[in-house]
């Protein structure tokens, strides 16, 4: 219970976070993920540091494209 009341006043840490990814397409980018938001950022492999919040592509809602 105090999480929860420290999470909706302070909001995420995104401590936790994914392996870089990189995207496939018109313009590649390498982002991580938070793990507890899902929130996506800039990854930079030169500095090994997460910078900042990237626009998702694929918003909810929208379809998503077919594998291969």
């Amino acid at each position: 219970m105090l999480q929860s009341i420290f999470g909706a006043i302070f909001g995420c840490s995104h401590q936790r976070v994914s392996f870089p990814q990189t995207r496939r397409g018109a313009s590649p980018a390498t982002y991580v993920a938070c793990l507890e938001c899902g929130k996506e950022f800039a990854y930079d492999w030169k500095n090994m540091r997460v910078g900042r919040e990237v626009d998702t592509p694929n918003a909810v809602g929208e379809p998503q494209p077919a594998l291969r």
